[in-house]
């Protein structure tokens, strides 16, 4: 069995070789090859395969084996879109991530001055009033935390709502749709890019508004020259 998947390794070794050769040998050159971020991940990967797992590079070896299934990111283009839409979304979740930490601070000084007297292991400083909301936001017993303090404020459920909505809906929702917006750009690149590689007949492509306009035009004046003969 261990003889087999030493085999097996080995020749998926092979194969990923021979692919990244071929796809070097048919690109315009160097340049042009390792100008892709996929291209210069798929040859890491081949050449961390190829080291011999043994001595003081065991560790690097096995861990570049582990990665090598990522490799079907980059041989399925819809993976591919996946990722390339989540990493240039980073930026912008980023920014949704840095008005989420100033709302959890604004809560979490409010609470650390209200509720400190209530529970000083829930919101005895700022820090440890934000750990308390991030609980609360993952909805981690977060009822028991409110009920605690409605015992000595009636009207905090505010507190929490208010708090819940904000992070739980409006960020979550920023989030995705920071997502979906990247995901619907890269979606419609992938689609120019199949286009453009195909060379697709003047009477497949649809209607532009122009088209339609000069075909309205030209019915109209039909129309208008069967009136005459008509008259």
């Amino acid at each position: 069995m261990e003889k087999s998947l030493v085999l097996l390794d080995l020749g998926i070794t092979v194969f990923f070789a021979i692919e990244i050769v071929i796809r070097f040998l048919a690109s315009d050159g160097p340049k042009r090859f390792f100008s892709n971020g996929w291209n210069i991940f798929d040859t890491i990967i081949v050449i961390g395969s190829l080291i011999p797992a043994g001595g003081s590079a065991i560790l690097l070896a096995r861990l570049l084996r582990i990665f090598r299934v990522l490799r079907l990111v980059s041989m399925i283009p819809e993976l591919r879109m996946l990722v390339n839409a989540l990493l240039k979304a980073i930026p912008r979740m980023g920014y949704i991530a840095l008005l989420m930490f100033v709302i959890f601070y604004i809560y979490g000084a409010i609470g650390s001055m209200l509720f400190a007297n209530i529970n000083d292991f829930l919101w005895g400083d700022v820090s440890v009033a934000m750990l308390t909301l991030f609980r609360v936001s993952t909805f981690e017993s977060w009822t028991s935390v409110m009920y605690e303090t409605m015992a000595v404020y009636p009207l905090s459920w505010l507190y929490y709502l208010s708090f819940i909505f904000l992070t739980a809906f409006v960020f979550l929702n920023m989030m995705v749709g920071a997502v979906l917006d990247v995901m619907t750009q890269e979606t419609a690149a992938m689609r120019a890019e199949d286009e453009a590689k195909v060379d697709i007949p003047a009477s497949d492509k649809p209607a532009s508004a122009a088209d339609v306009a000069e075909l309205k035009q030209q019915i109209e004046e039909l129309k208008g020259l069967l009136l005459q003969k008509a008259g």
